[in-house]
């Protein structure tokens, strides 16, 4: 199972990353300060997203 929810978290970060970045350039911030924000709270909520997902696949 870790395994597995190695490799959908290294998935499931880096959409929840990229996904942070694209929302804070949209909507204007383009220093360095808010992209890591947005892109460090896609790290975080991964965690919690990757367990999810991990215990629907193997069914536990």
């Amino acid at each position: 199972m870790f395994r597995l929810a190695t490799i959908l978290f290294s998935l499931i970060s880096t959409t929840l990353m990229g996904t942070g970045v694209i929302i804070a350039l949209t909507l204007g911030y383009d220093s360095l300060n808010p992209i890591l924000i947005a892109a460090a709270s896609g790290a975080v909520l991964a965690l919690p997203a990757t367990y999810l997902v991990t215990r629907a696949m193997t069914g536990r």
